[in-house]
């Protein structure tokens, strides 16, 4: 369901056939980069964070970085809380392995973080364990239909 869920959003631009699904899983940065062929960094992968104002706060970031509480927290004003495992798929839409920006609950805020600002292309996943898409930067801006670019991540 979330893979149809991500396709449907993603064929607004008619990026829907450019979904690639894998033999193997993609569930996580390692796994992902490996079966696409390219580096961990390359990988778009999205965190998600419990938002004071009722919803979720989803953050794209390179496969390789980490959340700087410190950034997180002088960025949206409050201490930075990932979801529960329980709690993904209920509010994002989509199963842990396959978050991803793309067909997302209304309540979900996208944002994407600088770390991925050294890449023509980046692979975030397409809401299943075995899939993935290409995009440059402005197709993922246009696609994730993100609020902003950020800064909250660390090596």
């Amino acid at each position: 369901m979330s893979l149809e869920t991500a396709k449907q959003h993603l064929s607004k631009w008619n990026k829907d056939n450019d979904i690639i699904v894998l033999d193997q899983s993609s569930a996580t940065v390692e796994l992902a980069a490996k079966a696409l062929g390219v580096t961990d960094n390359q990988i778009a992968k999205s965190v998600s964070f419990y938002d004071k104002n009722e919803g979720v706060i989803l953050i794209v970031t390179s496969g390789t970085v980490r959340i700087d509480s410190r950034k997180f927290k002088d960025e949206f004003g409050l201490k930075a809380k990932m979801l529960s495992s329980e709690d993904v798929e209920p509010l994002i839409g989509h199963p842990v392995g396959g978050v991803c920006p793309f067909g997302l609950k209304p309540e979900v805020k996208v944002y994407l973080d600088d770390s991925l600002k050294r890449f023509e292309y980046v692979y975030p996943a397409c809401g299943s364990v075995n899939s993935a898409i290409r995009l440059s930067l402005t197709e993922l801006e246009q696609s994730s239909e993100y609020i902003r670019w950020v800064n909250v991540s660390k090596e």
